[in-house]
């Protein structure tokens, strides 16, 4: 397997940081790194051609933009219609993770959906929305009590 240059593993780390909000967010981590946006670009999409990149994303946090009541619903589906129903339930808009588990003991539910909503009743409103689409009525609601700092995987960093 191929290293990465030291070019690249500044673009990941920069890339791992807080994204710009600005009209050129690329053009600002190209500066940060020391090198024109052009080449940044030019090296982040090797990068993820060559699959040394799988994935970027956007860490939101829900309450700060008026989301209060973020429940994880665990369904229990029939295992012959579990990627029907997946697809069903993450295309609605309210659903931000949908993913399935091996059931365990005492724990019949195998479909896991993290539903956002600014109450609880309109919560509930979504919650009932994808029992109705789905047909699926066996399921349980824990709401989020507490929430946890969210960090990604950081690349490339110094010893402190």
């Amino acid at each position: 397997m191929e290293i990465l240059s030291e070019l690249d593993k500044r673009i990941v780390k920069a890339l791992q940081e807080d994204f710009p909000l600005c009209a050129e967010p690329y053009k600002i981590l190209a500066e940060q790194v020391g090198i024109s946006e052009e080449i940044f670009l030019q090296r982040v999409r090797a990068l993820v051609d060559e699959k040394k990149i799988r994935k970027m994303g956007a860490v939101l946090r829900h309450r700060e933009v008026g989301f209060n009541a973020n429940a994880l619903c665990a369904w229990h589906v029939p295992p012959e219609k579990l990627d029907e129903i997946a697809q069903i339930m993450s295309a609605h808009a309210a659903v931000s993770h949908c993913y399935d588990r091996t059931p365990a003991p005492n724990w019949n539910y195998n479909l896991y959906t993290m539903i956002h909503a600014k109450t609880r009743d309109e919560c509930e409103k979504f919650i009932g929305e994808l029992a109705q689409m789905t047909g699926v009525t066996n399921y349980k609601i824990m709401y989020t009590k507490r929430e946890w700092k969210k960090t990604g995987m950081k690349y490339f960093c110094e010893a402190n």
